[in-house]
């Protein structure tokens, strides 16, 4: 498994399986499948243009994407100390083969060589174990449960709010 920060050149692969994981989870992510399909492929590749501080890591088998998850650092002066990961998917047939671990270690690792980084955050729905397992198996550590984070076709869904000091 190659893991990789993605390019403009993912852009049809990266809108791929950000439709697919809105599809199979829909409970897991705040991006609704009508937004994401609203976007244009211009859209999607000016987003995956590379900035030390925002970026997408990609895993790949076999030249296919099978994971992403996506950096952001706070632009604000006051919150520069923080980043967030977002959007974090496996495909299914990929899972339990180590490739959410290879996508979030590599994405720390890039993440700790940014200067006044102080702590890495993510949101993980409840019920998601898996990944909160995984989180947790890397040094995250909840910090605080929000109620009713998300409304998914009339059903809320909670998140626990989980941290990582660097």
């Amino acid at each position: 498994m190659q893991v990789r920060i993605l390019t403009e050149s993912d852009a049809e692969a990266f809108r791929i399986l950000r439709r697919e994981r809105l599809h199979q989870e829909p409970h897991a992510f705040a991006e609704s499948i009508a937004e994401h399909d609203a976007l244009s492929l211009e859209t999607i590749r000016t987003r995956l243009r590379r900035s030390g501080e925002n970026f997408v890591v990609g895993a790949f088998e076999d030249e296919e994407l099978v994971g992403i998850a996506g950096f952001s650092r706070s632009p604000r002066v006051k919150s520069r100390h923080k980043g967030i990961i977002w959007g974090v998917y496996v495909r299914s047939r990929a899972r339990g083969q180590g490739a959410g671990r290879a996508l979030i270690s590599a994405l720390i690792d890039r993440a700790r060589v940014e200067p006044g980084l102080e702590q890495i955050q993510l949101s993980v729905s409840i019920g998601q174990e898996a990944a909160r397992r995984l989180y947790e198996s890397l040094g995250f550590e909840v910090f605080g449960r929000e109620r009713h984070a998300l409304k998914v076709d009339g059903h809320y869904v909670d998140e626990d709010h989980m941290v990582l000091w660097l």
